[in-house]
């Protein structure tokens, strides 16, 4: 039985298949953005365990990171 890597970031999901849908790194995958600038990967886990992160799956089937603004 294959144990399945589970990512800080995208969880189960592959970090390949999902696509940052915002700012200078729109339209690359979370893994290109991990190898080639860590620190922003850095800050999308500081926005994950602040509540402000969310994967959203398209009618296409991508998946889409996005962080919300929104004040609770």
């Amino acid at each position: 039985m294959l144990q399945q890597e589970i990512s800080p970031l995208t969880g189960i999901i592959a970090e390949d298949l999902v696509v940052i849908d915002f700012g200078e790194h729109e339209g690359k995958s979370v893994l290109e953005v991990n190898d080639t600038n860590p620190e922003f990967y850095d800050y999308l886990l500081e926005k994950k365990n602040d509540g402000k992160c969310t994967i959203r799956r398209a009618k296409n089937k991508t998946f889409y990171l996005y962080v919300t603004n929104t004040l609770m």
